[in-house]
């Protein structure tokens, strides 16, 4: 690519990026599917250590699995806002409005959860290590959520804590751990977001 062309493409890039917002409310339309599968392709390309790609993305549209994922959810988060998250982290939440109420798992026509392999698990048992596990589902998860928006579709990281409960029902393996569950759709017609500021460019780059 000619330097022209990659200023113009970087350019393009960083206006369409500055764009995208975290959306709480859904619009129950539903998605292109292959949109969506897209995306996952895309955040499979992500580098990880030693190649072996440890994860694994479901994508859930059934509406009483996204129920169940809900009612999880929720009483997991109902006891964090009641105090296990401790009160420096809620008052770093109310700014955003947050609480144990996540209406997004039901109504965004598709959920993402994205899963960490802790380890390969052969279907043998046996089992091998995996490196730098958190650093490349973490980059893949980033480039999921590039893709999408991209792509025309609003998504949300969401990451109840503890999140077992989405391995037990997704039926997951045994070594894969819950990372985070994207709901992804168009962003209801009375959406709000949050009148975020983002850092200036000069206060996260650093050049020697």
């Amino acid at each position: 690519m000619d330097p022209e062309h990659s200023l113009n493409r970087s350019a393009e890039l960083r206006t369409r990026m500055d764009e995208r917002r975290t959306v709480r409310q859904f619009a129950p339309d539903p998605v292109p599917l292959q949109v969506v599968r897209d995306a996952v392709a895309c955040a499979a390309t992500a580098p990880s250590g030693a190649h072996q790609q440890p994860w694994t993305f479901v994508l859930v549209q059934d509406p009483e699995v996204r129920r169940r994922i809900r009612e999880a959810a929720e009483e997991e988060e109902r006891l964090s806002y009641d105090g296990r998250l401790g009160e420096e982290w809620l008052a770093a939440l109310r700014p955003l409005g947050t609480d144990e109420v996540k209406p997004h798992l039901t109504d965004a026509p598709a959920l993402i959860v994205v899963f960490q392999q802790r380890y390969w698990l052969g279907p043998d048992g046996a089992k091998r290590k995996h490196y730098y596990v958190d650093e490349s589902v973490g980059i893949a998860v980033g480039m999921l959520l590039t893709a999408l928006h991209l792509s025309g579709l609003a998504a949300l990281v969401h990451t109840p804590s503890p999140m077992r409960f989405l391995a037990e029902v997704l039926g997951r393996p045994a070594n894969e751990k819950a990372f985070a569950v994207l709901p992804v759709g168009y962003p209801a017609a009375d959406c709000q977001v949050p009148d975020l500021v983002r850092k200036s460019l000069d206060q996260v780059l650093v050049e020697f």
